[in-house]
């Protein structure tokens, strides 16, 4: 008979000592154990996916919080001052830069904003007259009733509180808690660290400290394409044209925006910017046409052979395929902010994947070491 086991008792007779819920037989209490673990990951799951929403916006923040982490440990390299004040001048900084493009260059940008889709509802209505004429039945109205439900079956995170409202409630959220976390990261580490045992929690301080440092780096290295393919958009968009005498491209300044912008998402950002920059360059003519589908290819070769290699070998190489299945899947459940999380994501779940394993790998080399 098992040592936990517990004999039954004789009619009439108390057990003394055991509890009234207690299962006697070993077994079923094995079993018991079992069912309630299955129990509590199914019910986590349950609560995971019920609180998917919530959790993105934090994760946002945390996105939020270590870019400007980011910049406050950029600026204590040459300015010996408290860490409260690095990161209210790197929020000053981007307060101010957007500022000025609100000022200084949102007259401009505003007007080719009103036209532009303008100038894409013509250039895509011909160019499908051209796809009928060749025999493939589709009407522009056909796209924009997809797009529509496309539209209507993602974007959860703000569905409730709905439209622009929502989209720019979720944004403020996400920089006032990123703020929160930027101030002192450390407080919310040690909170999490508290609720994981005491025997995990080196292990748990060394993935938390190689995930931040990857998604700082990751960060900077995307700012820093952000910003290089904006500038050699416009470059080639307003002043390229003159080298081949068609003259500068329409709305240059903002299709170099939204490219620098949308090249915070891999992949999907490049063909949507891609998108708009051809229809924009054919709706002066085909050379121009041409001439910005070689901006694009010239752009994106730069992007994907020059800058991605780079920054992958100071941060995390994430497969293309893995990433764009991850957001195609994000942005079905999530709408933009998933799409746009869906990379940062990965990488964290790489390294965290990877610090475990390298801690198996250590323990391992010791067992063997001491056999």
């Amino acid at each position: 008979m098992s040592d936990d086991a517990v004999p039954p008792a004789e009619p009439g007779e108390r057990t003394m000592g055991a509890s009234p819920t207690r299962i006697g037989d070993a077994q079923l209490r094995f079993e018991a154990g079992r069912a309630f673990v299955w129990a509590s990951v199914i019910g986590l799951v349950v609560l995971a996916i019920y609180l998917s929403q919530s959790l993105l916006v934090i994760f946002g923040a945390m996105v939020f919080g270590a870019l400007v982490d980011g910049g406050a440990r950029l600026l204590g390299k040459w300015l010996p001052i408290g860490r409260n004040w690095r990161v209210a001048i790197v929020i000053a900084a981007a307060v101010a830069f957007f500022i000025w493009l609100g000022y200084f260059a949102g007259s401009q940008i505003s007007r080719e904003a009103a036209q532009l889709p303008e100038i894409v509802n013509e250039q895509l209505g011909r160019f499908f007259a051209w796809l009928r004429d060749q025999g493939v039945a589709i009407s522009l109205a056909d796209v924009q009733g997809i797009a529509t439900s496309l539209s209507s079956g993602v974007g959860t995170v703000t569905r409730a509180i709905g439209g622009i409202f929502g989209g720019l409630t979720t944004l403020l959220l996400i920089v006032i808690i990123g703020v929160y976390f930027a101030i002192d990261p450390n407080l919310y580490e040690r909170g999490v660290a508290w609720m994981v045992p005491e025997r995990h929690r080196a292990a748990f301080h060394d993935t938390i400290a190689h995930q931040s440092h990857t998604m700082r780096r990751l960060l900077a290295g995307r700012l820093f394409g952000m910003v290089i393919e904006g500038l050699f958009t416009y470059v080639l968009l307003a002043f390229g044209g003159y080298l081949i005498g068609i003259g500068p491209v329409p709305m240059a300044a903002l299709l170099a925006l939204l490219t620098g912008l949308l090249a915070f998402i891999p992949n999907i950002g490049a063909i949507i910017s891609g998108v708009l920059m051809v229809l924009v360059g054919f709706s002066g003519g085909t050379e121009m046409g041409l001439y910005t589908i070689f901006v694009y290819f010239f752009v994106q070769n730069f992007d994907g052979y020059v800058l991605i290699p780079m920054i992958a070998k100071k941060t995390v190489d994430l497969a293309p395929g893995l990433v764009l299945s991850a957001q195609l899947i994000f942005g079905v459940l999530f709408g933009i902010l998933g799409v746009a999380l869906a990379d940062p994501l990965l990488a964290m779940i790489k390294v965290g994947l990877e610090r475990r394993a390298a801690r198996f790998d250590d323990e391992d080399k010791h067992v063997a070491r001491e056999g």
